[in-house]
């Protein structure tokens, strides 16, 4: 049996206010770095974890490198684990969002599978590359816990794989900064 444990990076000050981040770069803030040390303190009181894989993103790479020193595991960076890339929506306000593309944006809170940001990138590509990183490090790490260290859209595709959500919540589950969850397979 292998276990995937899914963390959702600290918050940053884009989280604080809405701003899209998608693969924008904004560091943790404090509140964000303070959240790392207790989700890295609890993960170490509650779970086991042998190795970790972040998103090369710096608020996810950051959590993750906290959690690392203080489980004492190794890290690994892996481009596949990033967040949608949310083309001219990200940097954006959700009010800019919707005030620029409105039936799009309406679309994409109610459709959402249906619908790619300008320039950026479709849940169905998401998907292909969070599974496709996933089914390989389980294959390759068979029997062992494994930290992901990630982003919101990212999850909610893992836990609809592998809780059979129904994939037209991906948007709209709750996933707060920090969120840990052990996945068995």
């Amino acid at each position: 049996m292998t276990s995937i444990i899914l963390i959702r990076h600290g918050e940053t000050d884009w989280n604080v206010i809405g701003r899209y981040q998608g693969q924008a770069d904004p560091p943790l803030n404090a509140r964000g770095l303070e959240q790392a040390k207790r989700v890295a303190h609890l993960l170490k009181q509650n779970t086991r974890l042998d190795v970790l894989f972040t998103s090369p993103l710096k608020r996810a790479a950051q959590t993750a490198q906290v959690i690392a020193d203080v489980l004492k595991i190794p890290l690994f960076v892996d481009p596949r684990l990033m967040e949608i890339h949310q083309g001219d929506w990200q940097t954006r306000l959700r009010s800019e969002i919707e005030t620029l593309y409105p039936h799009l944006f309406h679309r994409w809170e109610t459709e959402p599978w249906q619908v790619t940001p300008p320039g950026g990138e479709n849940l169905s590509q998401v998907q292909d590359r969070i599974y496709e990183a996933v089914d390989e490090l389980i294959t390759r790490l068979e029997y062992q816990y494994i930290g992901l260290v990630t982003h919101r859209i990212p999850i909610a595709l893992l836990k609809m794989r592998y809780q059979n959500l129904d994939p037209n919540i991906v948007r709209t589950i709750h996933l707060p900064n920090t969120y840990w969850e052990e996945l068995v397979l």
